[in-house]
């Protein structure tokens, strides 16, 4: 089932740092408290070595530049993710292009994108259902660099396929019978995103599509 609209909650990095933050704030206090106790009830005729007092107000100052450290970092994550998460959900309703095989098909329309490596004088397609079966297969030729293929959903025997997720591959031969290497990305439109994990996932039909990898993004034809 497709997931609509937005899920999820921060991430794990800003939940380490506040637990960081909290136990540094801890020692912080546990420090201070330990201080003030020994100036407290020290020997007036005594008092604490004046070098070793020193030493302990350097700790002090230095374990408060520590706290103010971890807030400013907890806030600076907690921008950065934010900024992310309002990027990811300003797909939604657009088309993008990203690594992989598979494209979904819907209303009678799978596109994928290639990119083939030299010029392919014998090329095949082939196309998949969700269980491995063959649905559709076509020969020709292809140029060098970046193309579409879009697939009206109708299977080699001539019958309509039924929506879902299809994958493709693409081998190539030159003129000379060598292999040319075509790498190939899905293509669809963007109808939800996931937020609970460490980036947003984009929700594109049934695939579960990470934002870092995608290449490309557009508003649909």
């Amino acid at each position: 089932m497709a997931v609509g609209g937005v899920s999820g909650n921060s991430g794990s990095g800003m939940n380490g740092l506040g637990a960081s933050g909290a136990t540094l704030a801890g020692n912080f206090d546990t420090f201070l408290s330990i201080l003030t106790t020994q100036l407290r009830n020290q020997n007036p005729l005594d008092p604490l070595d004046t070098n070793q007092f020193t030493e302990q107000l350097v700790q002090f100052s230095g374990v408060e530049q520590q706290l103010k450290t971890n807030e400013f970092l907890q806030a600076l994550m907690t921008s950065s993710q934010n900024s992310t998460n309002i990027n990811a959900v300003s797909y939604i309703g657009k088309e993008v292009t990203a690594n992989g095989d598979r494209s979904e098909l819907i209303n009678g329309k799978a596109a994928w994108a290639f990119t083939a490596e030299a010029q392919a004088a014998d090329a095949t397609i082939t196309i998949k259902d969700a269980n491995g079966n063959v649905v559709y297969s076509e020969n020709g030729s292809l140029s060098s660099g970046p193309g579409q293929f879009v697939w009206d959903g109708v299977s080699s025997a001539g019958i309509q396929c039924p929506d879902g997720t299809y994958s493709i591959t693409i081998d190539g031969k030159n003129l000379a019978g060598k292999d040319v290497t075509v790498s190939t990305k899905t293509v669809g439109i963007v109808t939800g995103v996931n937020l609970s994990g460490d980036e947003p996932v984009l929700t594109v039909g049934q695939n579960q599509i990470k934002l870092s990898d995608v290449s490309s993004v557009k508003v649909p034809d």
